[in-house]
């Protein structure tokens, strides 16, 4: 098994899936944590970007979230979580992760900073943020995880981001009409695999 330097800032969710992703694939890691305000100068050579995670192995330098999940797989995925033969799964992880990235990431940024974006109330960001739960509580409604049976690349990649929305604000997210969204993040929360990159 390959060995591999993650730089990674521990309350990034961005990072927190790339180092769920890279534990359950048993990738021998050294981990460096980051300080966003003065980031280290090896990662900069590696990574003009100069955003977390960035992933230096065998030689290559990947620095985006998603593309180090996908490379974790690819070395190991004991439990199938690239969903490997079932292309309608995969193409619903696509899916989500994109709308996840993309949409859902947006509407929690101006929830959870709503002093920063004073056109509309943390309350209306919240709901354009409800959109996505509802999809996941409907998704939940017929299986316990999002894209399949088992846990898949689709939690993993967007439950760090429903984790720092349903913290905005807790005793909102605890009362709020998604049960089974509150119980499959409790879950992932309360697992081995999280607990472990959490740890300080």
């Amino acid at each position: 098994m390959s060995h591999a330097t993650l730089y990674s800032f521990r309350r990034c969710p961005y990072a927190m899936r790339a180092r769920m992703a890279l534990r359950y694939s048993g990738i021998a890691l050294d981990i460096v944590e980051v300080s966003l305000k003065a980031k280290p100068p090896e990662m900069l050579a590696l990574s003009s970007k100069g955003t977390v995670p960035v992933l230096h192995a065998d030689g290559q330098v990947i620095d985006e979230s998603l593309e180090i999940m996908r490379w974790a797989l690819d070395q190991h995925d004991p439990q199938d979580w690239g969903l490997a033969n079932d292309p309608e799964k995969r193409a619903l992880t696509a899916t989500l992760v994109e709308e996840n990235d993309q949409v859902f990431k947006l509407h929690l940024n101006r929830y959870k900073y709503p002093e920063r974006h004073p056109e509309h109330s943390a309350a209306h960001y919240r709901s354009e943020g409800e959109v996505f739960l509802c999809k996941l509580e409907g998704l939940l409604e017929t299986r316990k995880f999002l894209a399949s049976g088992h846990l898949s690349l689709a939690d993993v990649a967007l439950m760090p981001f429903v984790r720092q929305f349903a913290h905005v604000d807790r005793q909102w997210f605890a009362q709020a009409p998604y049960p089974r969204l509150q119980e499959w993040l409790q879950g992932l929360l309360d697992s081995e695999l999280f607990v472990a990159i959490m740890a300080k």
